[in-house]
């Protein structure tokens, strides 16, 4: 706006300043916080969906290769170990069903802090069995973390329900 009035009064080209206020009003413009939210939602929510689906065969029905990943290959790298998991078919259950449930609440914007609590506690726990993953894990934690601390954003059917519950004004 002040570069607006100042070019039409003949004031020559705008102030390196005013160039970079009108670059970072674009920038807001485009980064509205409910489209960053709704865009972390999708990326936090893809990689856990596509890795549930390769656990199963079936509605509540786990392939073999879920069960032999946590039996054989999985191990938990604790200090003294790695260790095998405990109940490995509970824990391929346990983790084909976070895989799912949790991404499907953070693209519906359900429940997203919880869902977000969720995938931070799996994140832990692949960074566990995977350390060498840490650069992508820490990327999970990351966007988990921010949607625990920060919700979903308007564009979520967290927001709807909040509005619907709260008195109008």
């Amino acid at each position: 706006m002040i570069t607006d009035q100042r070019m039409a009064t003949g004031g020559g080209l705008p102030s390196p300043w005013l160039l970079v206020d009108k670059a970072n009003q674009l920038v807001q413009a485009i980064a509205v916080p409910s489209l960053v939210l709704l865009v972390m939602r999708l990326a936090l929510a893809v990689p856990f969906w596509r890795s549930g689906l390769l656990k199963w065969d079936g509605f509540l029905r786990l392939n073999d290769t879920a069960v032999t990943l946590f039996s054989d290959e999985f191990m938990l790298h604790l200090p003294g170990g790695p260790y095998h998991f405990p109940a490995p078919t509970v824990m391929a259950f346990l983790s084909g069903s976070g895989e799912i449930m949790f991404p499907i609440l953070l693209v519906l914007g359900l429940g997203t802090r919880f869902a977000g609590l969720g995938l931070l506690f799996m994140t832990v726990i692949v960074e566990l069995t995977v350390p060498d993953g840490w650069p992508i894990h820490l990327t999970w934690a990351a966007m988990a973390l921010a949607l625990m601390a920060y919700g979903p954003g308007h564009i979520s059917l967290d927001h709807l329900i909040c509005r619907a519950r709260s008195p109008a004004r």
